[in-house]
């Protein structure tokens, strides 16, 4: 079991541990131990746009460079460009400090390895076992002739934005369009702007304007109702919605409604279908059931992974195929992009209404989504216990399951980002899906107080 790895690397709240200067620098230290034992000379360090990624970079390069690791600096970047970087580059892996769609308050750290590939369970785990020795006084310090040194990378942002430009055909343009894009106050907020401008969209921005403590905050793809607002105030064609890091991807289409990446995946699967794909799709277990539904009208194959699209990765590459996401925006499409990647990804969306004449309203309606209640119950700072596997709460879940018979689902899962249960239920009726979200939560709740 990892005690610090989540679902999407080490995260938590600025200041407090595991969120410290002290932590980040042994983890810096730690990882190099393990990276460096598997070759790895540089490793390419990129941020968000929060105040404490300073602080963090700082830690970072100090560990990387006591355990002997060159360090190449590339400031604010999307995760997925550090992802794309840290293979272009020749790096032997990449960091990016990010808590992605957290409030500004908290940070995280993720790590790629060489390709720009998440590292898997098993290099984090090894990672822990080197920083348990650092957390224990055992933090050593190379010799200082073998100490890593640092650059900064100037151009790290111009390079990401031509590879994003590509991804839209050579013989299509984004002229006529009209864009709004909300760019969270985060990684993206000069790439993003610069790439749909390029391609000849007539754009509008909002929430561009990062100063350290705005990113996500009422704004992104957590928060659409400002984009929705201003689709409509600008009579655009379509509005695009990135998050802190801009590896979640939401849409809202001409009428102020939001696609979400349920919608987005099927409209991709949709149309690589059409072009002679054969494989299949990988959702998780927060998938909406529509989407498997509309699938197999399409007699695409679909599978569902654990939540968390690391998850997702693992069976897509299990199974070889190129499709697969979360209904959160999270979308891989792996012909294009290693990792998750909004602003790629949206280009994608884009080829294909162009190359179709339609509209995102218009294709949207192949699917019809089944009403979805999610309720997060906070947890007390420094809580253990699981509370999925607590014998009331488990009764709680067969007992909603029993009311809605058929006709739904429910899903109870610890978040693997924030200290927070989730409560997901699933039905053809929303107010039996509400009826039976509270009774668990209340069930929750009662332990909890």
């Amino acid at each position: 079991m990892r005690k610090y790895f989540g679902t999407d690397g080490v995260r938590g709240r600025v200041g407090e541990f595991p969120m410290t200067p002290d932590f980040a620098m042994k983890l810096g230290w730690a990882a190099g131990q393990v990276l460096g034992a598997e070759g790895v000379k540089e490793v390419l360090i990129g941020k968000d746009t929060r105040a404490s990624g300073y602080m963090l970079e700082s830690a970072l390069e100090a560990g990387f460079s006591a355990a002997g690791v060159n360090v190449a600096l590339v400031g604010p970047l999307p995760t997925p460009g550090v992802a794309y970087l840290t293979s272009t580059f020749r790096a032997d892996a990449g960091v990016v400090i990010s808590a992605s769609h957290n409030p500004f308050y908290d940070n995280g750290i993720k790590i790629f390895a060489q390709g720009g590939n998440k590292l898997n369970d098993q290099q984090e785990q090894e990672i822990e076992r080197w920083l348990q020795v650092a957390m224990d006084g055992g933090m050593t310090c190379v010799d200082s002739g073998m100490l890593g040194k640092a650059r900064r990378v100037d151009d790290a942002a111009g390079r990401y934005t031509e590879y994003c430009k590509a991804n839209l055909p050579s013989d299509l343009s984004l002229s006529g369009l009209k864009i709004v894009l909300d760019c969270a106050n985060g990684a993206a907020y000069k790439v993003a702007p610069a790439v749909y401008r390029e391609l000849g969209a007539e754009l509008v921005c909002i929430h561009n304007k990062p100063d350290g403590l705005n990113i996500n905050n009422e704004c992104g793809a957590t928060s659409m109702q400002s984009l929705c607002e201003a689709v409509l105030e600008h009579k655009a064609d379509i509005g695009i919605a990135l998050d802190g890091d801009a590896d979640r991807l939401m849409m809202v289409d001409h009428t102020g409604s939001v696609v979400d990446g349920d919608e987005l995946l099927y409209l991709l699967a949709k149309d690589a279908k059409s072009r002679g794909y054969n494989g299949g799709v990988i959702g998780t277990q927060m998938s909406n059931l529509g989407l498997e539904h509309a699938l197999k009208a399409l007699h695409i194959p679909f599978q569902r992974a654990k939540v968390g699209d690391r998850y997702v990765m693992e069976l897509l590459k299990e199974t070889g195929w190129r499709l697969g996401g979360e209904n959160s925006g999270h979308l891989l499409s792996l012909d294009y992009a290693s990792t998750g990647d909004a602003i790629i990804v949206s280009l994608r969306v884009l080829t294909c209404l162009l190359q179709q004449g339609t509209s995102l309203f218009t294709v949207k309606q192949g699917m019809q989504k089944l009403p979805q209640v999610l309720i997060n119950v906070k947890l007390p700072s420094g809580y253990q216990t699981n509370v999925v596997n607590l014998p009331e709460v488990k009764k709680a879940v067969l007992e909603a399951e029993a009311d809605l018979k058929i006709n739904g689902r429910v899903l109870l899962r610890n978040s693997g980002t924030e200290p927070l249960v989730r409560v997901m239920v699933e039905a053809v009726d929303k107010r039996d899906a509400q009826i039976a979200a509270q009774k668990v939560v209340v069930a929750i709740n009662r332990y909890l107080t």
